[in-house]
């Protein structure tokens, strides 16, 4: 297990974002790589989050188990499953700085472009799409399996369809508990689940257990339109922040 002091100071708050997100507040569980990327490699880094996800995806599907989009999930996790395998054939060889870079331009653009149709008088929500499920389903599983960062192309396919801030977090909730479990195998396959990884990510289970609780705790007492002031904000936040990451380490 890791014991340097250090890593948890980044580690714990990263949880707890993650907790956040599990439990309604997608955007937020999208920080919490930028901040393990600081005190770890980011493959390992992935792999210490990635039970921690295991379980917080276990409370989130007993907490929306009656409440999300069965006809989405049909359609996106075909596309996630592409995307899983695509990103561990690349997982030794893609630099996980230009992941950081795609993720981010797709997430600042994502909002910015949301922000324009919303200045010009938005169409009626669009109704799921198997094509658009695809792509965004396999960028999302992609981007995943990468850098933990599947959320933004997550957001662009399921966001524009103004669904209830519950069935958004449960929808969320239940293509991601497919796509994390589906992982594992890979990570073990990858060398990454060794004993000090796995010791140190149960270290970290209780707090990720009360992160997750708080998250869906909240997302019941906050109204539609906050909910999705609080997910773009933090989506474009998050998306500038892994641009920088990105073009930085790109060009050192």
């Amino acid at each position: 297990m890791i014991t340097d002091w250090q890593f948890y100071a980044f580690a714990a708050p990263a949880v707890i974002l993650v907790g956040l997100g599990k439990g309604g507040f997608s955007g937020l569980g999208l920080l919490s790589f930028p901040l393990m990327a600081l005190v770890a490699p980011p493959i390992q880094a992935a792999a210490i989050i990635l039970p921690i996800l295991m379980l917080q995806d276990l409370i989130g599907v007993w907490a929306f188990r009656r409440e999300y989009s069965r006809e989405n999930l049909k359609m996106l996790i075909p596309g996630a499953l592409v995307g899983l395998f695509v990103g561990y054939l690349f997982a030794r060889t893609v630099p996980d700085a230009a992941i950081l870079l795609l993720v981010g331009v797709i997430s600042t653009l994502f909002v910015i472009f949301t922000f324009v149709g919303a200045r010009r008088g938005q169409v009626d929500p669009p109704t799921p799409n198997g094509w658009s499920a695809t792509l965004w389903g396999g960028i999302s599983g992609f981007t995943s399996f990468i850098a933990n960062a599947g959320g933004p192309p997550l957001q662009v396919y399921l966001l524009p369809q103004k669904l209830s801030p519950r069935l958004y977090a449960g929808t969320a909730t239940m293509f991601f508990t497919v796509v994390n479990y589906l992982k594992f195998p890979a990570f073990i396959q990858l060398g990454e689940m060794t004993r000090q990884n796995m010791l140190t990510s149960a270290a970290l289970f209780p707090l990720a257990v009360a992160a997750v609780l708080s998250g869906i705790w909240l997302v019941r007492r906050v109204s539609a339109e906050r909910f999705y002031k609080i997910v773009y904000a933090f989506t474009f936040i998050v998306g500038l922040k892994l641009i920088w990451d990105g073009v930085k380490e790109l060009t050192s």
